[in-house]
């Protein structure tokens, strides 16, 4: 795995996902710091990544948050990823008061419904020429 410096997070996300890969590329387009890479979970960077940091093989219901050697998951990766983004979206920040459970029970239901909502690729999202250099897979 190529070295990934210390002021980078990664951000590993379900690539078959439409919902997902809108996120990524949401997250690109407000990644004004270029903070942040991205991983599929299916790819073999992904799956290294989620087995290095112990998350449950398979589990492709939550994007995950790498940052300074710590794995975050749904709403608290959520949380931790908008202090980074720019114009006013630190301030969503603000939610993480909302007690886990909370917050996690909403991000659930999202996430068991994103493929009914918002369907499904048969592949993992090909990044653009542009952003390829945001992808480590």
């Amino acid at each position: 795995m190529p070295e990934i410096k210390n002021d980078k997070a990664i951000i590993l996300f379900d690539g078959v996902c439409n919902l997902c890969t809108a996120s990524v590329n949401f997250i690109i387009k407000h990644d004004t710091h270029n903070h942040f890479l991205f991983a599929p979970l299916q790819s073999n960077k992904g799956k290294e990544l989620a087995e290095k940091y112990h998350l449950p093989k398979g589990d492709m219901d939550s994007f995950v948050l790498i940052e300074n050697n710590k794995a975050y998951t749904k709403s608290s990766a959520a949380l931790q990823l908008v202090k980074h983004l720019d114009r006013l979206y630190p301030l969503l920040y603000a939610f993480i008061i909302i007690p886990p459970f909370i917050r996690n029970a909403m991000y659930d239901y999202v996430s068991r419904n994103r493929y009914k909502w918002f369907g499904r690729r048969d592949t993992c999202m090909i990044p653009g020429e542009e952003t390829k250099k945001k992808f480590i897979v």
